[in-house]
């Protein structure tokens, strides 16, 4: 579960960030052109979130063997 969480959590984070850069360029009084890179830089920890999501099993695993 806690493994699970952390994923989330991280997800969370990635959609924050892209969601705070569209925001910010679609301002109204300050209108900046989207670009790419930095939607595509801020959703990398959301990729990571689900990587970790899908291997959860495995991971937790792995460090309840590191922990003991």
């Amino acid at each position: 579960m806690l493994v699970r969480l952390v994923a989330y959590c991280i997800m969370i984070v990635g959609v924050l960030d892209t969601g705070l850069y569209v925001t910010r360029c679609l301002e109204p009084k300050h209108p900046m052109p989207v670009k790419v890179i930095p939607i595509v830089l801020d959703s990398i920890p959301t990729v990571i979130g689900i990587i970790i999501l899908i291997k959860a099993k495995a991971l937790a695993a792995w460090l309840a063997n590191k922990i003991e």
